[in-house]
């Protein structure tokens, strides 16, 4: 029994199936990819320079409000007294104005120390050196809009008075180079400035006041214990490693593992009906065929493999165009949901996986294969005699 000879021998209704299997192999791929692509990107956002614990006011979590933890190079000084804590970088997030001939433009300003910071990678010029007060960084964004590029000066304003359009403060800085700030959603306009400077532009400077903590641990082995030791040591200040926020994460996007779940079960139910109702038709037409091999001597354990190959062979040919179909969709897909107000540019919600891949496509097969077991059944137990005599006549 050759599988592909048996399905060529009705292209038009073998096309239809391997179509209907190309839409739902599709459909799984897209939701494997969902249910767990943003929290693996979401990860690689938060480790993405090394920083495995992140510190903000109680209750919050980094940049997600307005709140400010005051004493910073005190709570500093507590967290580096801890032997497994590397590095502490503190941040400063606050809303400035750049000016731009005689308009002003609205940007964000992070305040940070570049020999800890983890919010940023360098595309061109250089870093902020540790007493630089008179440099800056631009996002690509920034550098476009304020029309400045490497070696030029930027003027940035703060306490704007409204009324009479007066800043209070004013800073020219020499911009040091182009920046990919992480945690920017797609097109924010973004500087970056040593901490000091930054706290001068928004007011912070009197306490000492930051908006987060990024904190390096020696290994991830003592992640946990060192965790719990800086909780005891600053309990007036909400501490989570990277697996803590993802936890919080996850909880606010339980949305789309749920959704990724149940288009998932419908898609595998639909295959398998797509291919055992395909197969029992075949079936059912060739049980002539079938009861002449039986008679000839061909076991019901050849009649039953080669009816369940079949139906594997069927999947493998739809299943492998719905990958490809199910890739593109998830490009198109991730750029919708990627343009979601406010969500950090970095952000990815379908990610391939190798792994991912490989289960979604052995659980596929898998399917095909146990979907052509009730007409694999059917045709070895068809009765020779009366079946020949019925085919006969």
């Amino acid at each position: 029994m050759n599988p592909v000879r048996n399905l060529l021998r009705h292209p038009i209704r073998t096309g239809l199936a391997i179509a209907g299997i190309m839409v739902t192999t599709a459909m799984l791929l897209d939701m494997v990819l969902l249910s767990g692509g943003i929290e693996r990107s979401f990860e690689r956002l938060l480790l993405g320079r090394g920083f495995q614990v992140r510190v903000s006011p109680k209750g919050t979590l980094p940049f997600d409000t307005e709140a400010t933890i005051p004493g910073a190079r005190g709570v500093r000084a507590v967290m580096l007294s801890d032997s497994a804590v590397v590095a502490a970088g503190p941040l400063l997030g606050a809303s400035l104005y750049a000016r731009r001939t005689d308009t002003l433009v609205t940007l964000f300003g992070y305040g940070v120390d570049p020999v800890a910071q983890a919010i940023y990678q360098l595309d061109d010029g250089r870093d902020l050196a540790p007493a630089d007060s008179t440099g800056v960084l631009l996002s690509q964004a920034s550098s476009t809009l304020l029309g400045a590029g490497i070696g030029d000066t930027v003027t940035l304003v703060a306490r704007l008075d409204p009324q009479a359009a007066v800043a209070a403060v004013e800073r020219r800085l020499v911009v040091r180079g182009i920046v990919h700030f992480l945690y920017d959603y797609k097109g924010q306009p973004s500087v970056a400035a040593l901490l000091p400077l930054m706290q001068d532009l928004a007011r912070r400077r009197t306490e000492d006041r930051v908006s987060a903590f990024v904190v390096k641990i020696r290994d991830d082995a003592s992640l946990a214990a060192t965790t719990e030791r800086l909780r005891a040591a600053l309990p007036a200040l909400e501490i989570n490693s990277v697996g803590d926020m993802l936890a919080h994460f996850r909880e606010r996007l339980v949305y789309f593992r749920q959704l990724s779940y149940i288009l998932g079960t419908i898609s595998l139910g639909v295959t398998v009906l797509l291919v055992a109702t395909l197969m029992t038709i075949t079936v059912n037409e060739r049980l002539g065929e079938i009861a002449t091999l039986r008679a000839i001597g061909v076991s019901q354990g050849s009649i039953v493999r080669g009816v369940m190959v079949e139906g594997g062979t069927l999947t493998l040919i739809g299943g492998s165009l719905g990958v490809l179909l199910g890739v593109l969709t998830a490009e198109y897909l991730d750029r919708i949901l990627t343009a979601f107000p406010g969500l950090p540019a970095a952000i990815s919600f379908f990610v391939p996986e190798p792994r991912s891949l490989l289960v979604a496509a052995l659980v596929l097969v898998l399917t095909g294969i146990l979907a052509g077991a009730y007409p694999a059944l059917l045709a070895a137990r068809a009765p020779i005699a009366a079946t020949l005599r019925s085919d006969a006549t």
